[in-house]
């Protein structure tokens, strides 16, 4: 089975382009697993209107089927339970974006 942790490296390299940061820093990435059918992630958007949604999502896609070629699936899924908030964000996300904690 793929740890979580390898499965969120590829997802890294997924940049918001509104924003400019990654999107497991961005606290979009509400879960990311290996079953025996394949890899799932559930991920939202910083809003259900996000014009961007559809783009990051296929991008996510992408770079999953490219870092795990052999996964039979690759399924990501837009989810918007629970509703993003800053407080998912990385501090280092929110210190690039000038949050405070």
């Amino acid at each position: 089975m793929i740890p979580t942790e390898k499965i969120l490296e590829p997802l890294s390299a997924v940049i918001d382009p509104e924003v400019g940061l990654n999107i497991v820093e961005m606290g979009l990435v509400y879960r990311a697993e290996e079953k025996e059918s394949g890899i799932f992630v559930e991920m939202t958007m910083t809003s259900p209107a996000c014009p961007m949604g559809g783009y990051i999502q296929k991008q996510a896609e992408a770079a999953l089927r490219s870092a795990f070629p052999k996964a039979s699936q690759v399924n990501v899924s837009l989810v918007w339970d629970p509703p993003w908030g800053p407080d998912k964000m990385t501090d280092d996300a929110k210190k690039k974006l000038g949050i405070k904690k």
